[in-house]
Order: C-alpha cells, then structure tokens, then sequence
C-alpha cells in the first residue's frame, strides 16, 4: 500500500525520516505521494522522492500564492516539461482553493492557471478545497480534465462526494475519519462505493484526534483502512485490493 498524499520532504522529518521510511516498510507501506506546494519546495521534494523511490507530484499550493503568478505558472511549466516522462512524476498538485487563506481572488486565478497546465500535459490533479466547493466544483466543471483527480482531506457527505465523482474525481480519505463526530463523512464512507476513495494522511499533517503522537505519519494508514472496512462491513483485505487499484489507476502507477 502506499500514503497518497503525505509531505514526506517537510522539515518536520528531516530529523527521523530514514527510520520513518523503515517503519513504513515494515508495515507494508511501500512508499507515498509527495504533493508540490511551491517553488521553492520543489528541489528538495524531487530529492526525497528519489532517494526513497517515491512518487510525487508538482503544484502551488494555495497557501502559498506567489507575487508574480505569471512567472511561478511558467516556472511549474517549464519543472513539469523537465520530468515529464519520469516514471515517479504522476500528477499535477497540490493546488487549489482555500478560504480560510486571504487573497481569494488570486487563489482562484492560480488555480485556473494549474487546471490548464493539467490538461496540457495530460495529468491528474491533487486538489485542496476548503469551504469553497461551489467555486471549486465550477472551476472543476469549466476544464474537464479526462485524466481526473482527487479532492484531498475530503470531509463532506455524500451529496457532495456525488459532486465531485461526476465531475471525474475520487475522494481523498484521510485522519478525519477517525472522529466519531464526523458524521458526514463516515455517512459518505457507508454510502459510496469502495472505487471512489483513495488513502492518505497529509502527512505531517490532520492528524488523528486519537493518536498518541502530535506528528501525523503515513504509519496510521493501517488504522484508517480497518476503520474503512468496518464502516462499509468488508474485510480489510477487500479495503486494501481496491484502494491499492485505485491508487495505480488514476496515477498510472
């Protein structure tokens, strides 16, 4: 199995991440996904990638809104240009909205900008959205992208999960999960079939409200695949076969 979305290149791992990457292996965790989140991050982000075999992704975040958008749209063109072809890259991200961030605006405007960079080089895209999914879904629905993507730490109910899967989507599953409190999403979880989901952590972030260390880890991906099984009465094995398929169909992995 592998951590979909986990951002494995942070400072927050600089300390333990080989023993971390063991531990993973140990679990059968194979490996993870780590988004891009700005320019400045990339480098070092290819360069765990590559030392650890991971696959990763290329994008700016929406936290990170650049004073030039132009100039950063052409940076990440030109850093996908470069490794396209590399088996490791597989899709464009993390990108998206955000509106518990300022310049809204502007956010929307960089994200169009990486939708059409999607579609120009026929990518995938890891797509962050907080309390903005009416905008995120028009802007979802003014470039369809054929090669889809995945709505990452995705919290709402079924009717919105509806939204985005016909929009060509699956839904990030991540530590929110384990709050017995999120009700919407553990409904989402009962309710919509096994082959719209995709594991993750966001690591080293949402970490479970249940866990005994403050550093979110692509170690709790185990405890979120049972929880899944429960919720949906299936064996984790059964969990496990089809969020692995997942996961190798819409990254080519």
């Amino acid at each position: 199995m592998i951590d979909t979305h986990a951002h494995l290149d942070l400072a927050d791992f600089d300390h333990d991440r080989k023993d971390l990457f063991i531990k993973m292996r140990e679990q059968g965790i194979t490996g993870a996904i780590i988004p891009g989140i700005n320019e400045l991050q990339w480098q070092k982000q290819i360069a765990v990638a590559t030392e650890f075999n991971c696959y990763f992704a290329l994008g700016i975040h929406p936290w990170y809104i650049p004073t030039n958008l132009e100039k950063s749209l052409t940076l990440l063109e030109q850093k996908i240009s470069k490794y396209q072809g590399n088996d490791y890259f597989v899709a464009l991200g993390e990108c998206g909205l955000d509106k518990l961030k300022p310049d809204f605006t502007m956010q929307l405007e960089l994200l169009s900008g990486q939708l059409e960079l999607a579609n120009q080089f026929n990518l995938p895209v890891i797509m962050h959205g907080v309390k903005c999914h009416q905008e995120l879904c028009s802007l979802l629905a003014k470039y369809p992208n054929s090669k889809g993507g995945v709505i990452h730490g995705f919290y709402g109910g079924p009717e919105l999960a509806k939204r985005y899967i016909d929009l060509g989507y699956k839904l990030g599953i991540g530590g929110l999960l384990m709050n017995p409190n999120a009700k919407k999403l553990r409904k989402t979880i009962i309710e919509i079939d096994i082959k719209h989901f995709l594991i993750e952590t966001d690591s080293p972030s949402m970490t479970p409200f249940n866990a005994t260390e403050k550093r979110n880890t692509p170690l709790q991906i185990p405890n979120f695949i049972t929880e899944i099984a429960d919720l949906q009465k299936k064996t984790t094995v059964f969990i496990l076969e089809r969020l692995n398929e997942n996961a190798s169909q819409l990254f080519e992995l």
